[in-house]
């Protein structure tokens, strides 16, 4: 059956390269292929345990004993370091935020595993689903505010809720590093299973070598980055992608794109498989289904 967002016929027989691990990409990889698709993937980013785990450790102990209002989850790898955390210390995800701690996030997909694990969400943005959406949502009001995220993490989420009269406490959660990360620091906890984010199977993964064939053959559509830095390192790693067309998660990687000089063929209205999928076959519609 075609998915609601995408024009009928458009996908089928289309290579799409994904630029994630098989576990990270799975869900997107079901969808393509349910739709006729080939999904392929290309891990080019990885996640390791923050190098400061005392700083984390007391954020979180602070977190556990109500010292904040609000918890900011950014991402679902930060969704990943509380499950791998909550194992560290004999509990559950949700024993780590009290009751009178309210949850706020970005994306469905976190939204969903949060749920998942049993931490309620009580604040998420639905139309523009990014940081800037999530701080226009914010109502202006002072509140003690953790936000666990990506070394690499850009300030426009801390300085948008402090704009708005929080008192916010960034700590690193996670360093984001080329892939692999290594052995016996990747941060490898495995998520909660959630109401649509199942999927059976694993896509074909591709090496570099690989890729750069395809690349020169001309044999992929489109490639699919997730993440400012995974824009970085197609950049870094694959250029020129020839007649692939890159399409962005949403518009903090389509803008890292368009600065590092990949014309970007589409940009998903929201951060979602869906959301995607309805990208991909807006390009494709618009060729006329032609190779």
């Amino acid at each position: 059956m075609p998915h609601p967002e995408a024009p009928a016929g458009t996908l089928g027989g289309r290579r799409v390269l994904i630029t994630r691990s098989a576990d990270r990409a799975g869900p997107l990889a079901a969808l393509l292929g349910s739709l006729g698709a080939e999904p392929l993937v290309l891990p080019l980013i990885d996640f390791e345990r923050a190098a400061d785990q005392p700083a984390l450790d007391a954020a979180l102990d602070a977190l556990a004993a109500g010292s904040f209002d609000w918890l900011v989850v950014s991402s679902i790898t930060t969704v990943r370091m509380l499950v791998e955390k909550a194992a560290e210390r004999g509990t559950t995800p949700a024993a780590l935020v009290p009751a009178g701690t309210r949850v706020a996030t970005i994306g469905p997909s976190s939204r969903r595993i949060l749920a998942a694990a049993g931490i309620p969400v009580a604040l998420a943005p639905v139309d523009m689903q990014s940081a800037e959406g999530l701080v226009d949502l914010w109502a202006a009001a002072p509140a003690r505010v953790l936000l666990p995220q990506a070394d690499i993490a850009g300030p426009a989420l801390r300085d948008g809720l402090a704009a708005k009269g929080a008192d916010v406490t960034a700590v690193v959660a996670y360093h984001t590093v080329d892939y692999p990360a290594r052995p016996e620091l990747r941060l490898e906890a495995e998520l909660p299973s959630a109401v649509g984010l199942s999927h059976p199977g694993s896509p074909r993964e591709l090496s570099q070598s690989q890729t750069r064939r395809e690349l020169d053959a001309g044999t992929l559509d489109a490639v699919v980055a997730a993440s400012p830095s995974a824009a970085r390192r197609i950049a870094a790693t694959l250029l020129p992608l020839g007649r692939c067309r890159f399409i962005a998660i949403g518009r903090p990687t389509a803008a890292e794109a368009a600065a590092l000089g990949i014309p970007v063929a589409a940009t998903a209205q929201v951060p979602t498989p869906g959301g995607i999928v309805a990208a991909l076959g807006t390009v494709f519609a618009n060729e006329g289904n032609t190779r």
